[in-house]
């Protein structure tokens, strides 16, 4: 079993070396038809498997096809980062689309509405307030 900060590391290299290889070393058009980049790896404590994150933009279309493209140059990809990363075994590659940031900006979309919201509305009671105190005003002159 390897320690945490060894796997943290080994984690850290296997991310540098796959978004180096998805820039200029997968030769798959499909991988270029949308923008890819690899954001978390998740490496087991026995470093024998590898699971990359990776954030895919462009149409849904795109997106299935780059998944498609990257799944069958999980072999090339592993062969690759056994000549490039110094381990006893090469761990085995899976790669799984992130949706984190989709979501995340969905919810800042969401809290953006809602303050917008919350000003309109502050808005029309402080237009509501003035137009009572004017009236109590008038109500007041003989």
């Amino acid at each position: 079993m390897a320690t945490n900060r060894r796997v943290s590391r080994v984690a850290a290299q296997i991310q540098r070396e796959v978004s180096q290889l998805l820039q200029n070393g997968i030769k798959d058009d499909r991988v270029g038809s949308s923008m890819v980049s690899v954001t978390d790896v998740d490496v087991s404590n026995d470093l024998q498997h590898a699971k990359i994150f990776v954030s895919l933009y462009g149409t849904n279309e795109a997106k299935a096809e780059t998944m498609a493209a990257l799944k069958e140059a999980t072999s090339f990809v592993r062969k690759e980062l056994g000549a490039r990363v110094r381990l006893r075994r090469t761990p085995e590659v899976v790669f799984v689309e992130d949706h984190s940031l989709e979501r995340g900006d969905r919810i800042l979309s969401l809290i953006n509405q809602l303050s917008s919201k919350r000003r309109d509305d502050d808005e029309l009671e402080a237009d509501d307030s003035d137009y009572d105190t004017v009236s109590a005003e008038e109500e007041d002159k003989p």
